[in-house]
């Protein structure tokens, strides 16, 4: 990995002629195996260092250009999917998707929620986070890293914040409903407790309501007998 401008990063990455089981070997080496598509692209097979991809997406993620440098040639891409392995946490497989720099594009960017709303200081409700991501359009490079949003002007119970209500901090479109709500503050969650019913207390609601306990129902017959036999 190498940094080409202030605000541009290159990522070295090599044709991959490795596929299917030969993968295991090519990870156990370091390598990330990957691949770069786009329109009016051939799709590409490629191999990158494992280690610089990591530091790079921690930078990027999925919403920022980068530059793959293939056979010395800069291709602008952005990460789309990543494969991850579910108990290493190690990235398994990436793709890298050419992107025209002068088409607007859309993205899904994470929500930064910042500061404590004044009802939760207050305990007068809780904040719930509806959605975590926006829909934004703009130009690859004017595509924003996140979306920020204080709440700390959070007062009273359904106070929320709307798309309608943000602020853009640069030249790129909110594409989402204007009354969709990202974060609103509910009240508290109140747990109900049922008391415990001693067992012997249960015991004695289950016979009254319903049919008798077997130590009464021998009972009954034990009398009734002897009834029969005082008659006879």
């Amino acid at each position: 990995m190498k940094k080409i401008q202030a605000d541009k990063t290159e990522l070295v990455v090599k044709k991959r002629d490795v596929f299917g089981k030969k993968l295991k070997a090519l990870r156990a080496d370091g390598k990330l195996p990957g691949n770069i598509y786009g329109k009016d692209f051939e799709s590409t097979a490629v191999s990158l260092d494992s280690h610089d991809f990591s530091k790079i997406f921690k930078k990027v993620g999925e919403t920022q250009v980068l530059y793959v440098d293939l056979d010395k040639k800069e291709i602008p891409v952005m990460v789309g999917n990543v494969q991850i392995h579910p108990v290493t946490g190690h990235f398994l497989h990436v793709d890298f998707k050419k992107v025209d720099l002068k088409k607007k594009i859309e993205a899904q960017v994470p929500v930064n929620i910042v500061g404590e709303p004044e009802a939760v200081h207050q305990h007068i409700g809780e904040l719930h986070t509806l959605i975590d991501t926006l829909t934004i359009e703009a130009l690859p490079s004017d595509m924003p890293q996140e979306i920020e949003i204080d709440v700390t002007g959070l007062k009273e119970v359904d106070d929320q914040i709307t798309v309608s209500d943000l602020k853009k901090s640069g030249d790129f479109a909110f594409m989402d409903e204007p009354d969709t709500v990202i974060v609103k503050i509910a009240e508290h969650k109140e747990e109900s407790i049922e008391p415990e019913v001693p067992a012997e207390a249960a015991e004695g609601e289950a016979s009254a309501e319903g049919e008798a306990p077997a130590d009464e129902e021998k009972v009954e017959e034990v009398s009734t007998e002897n009834e029969k036999e005082e008659t006879k």
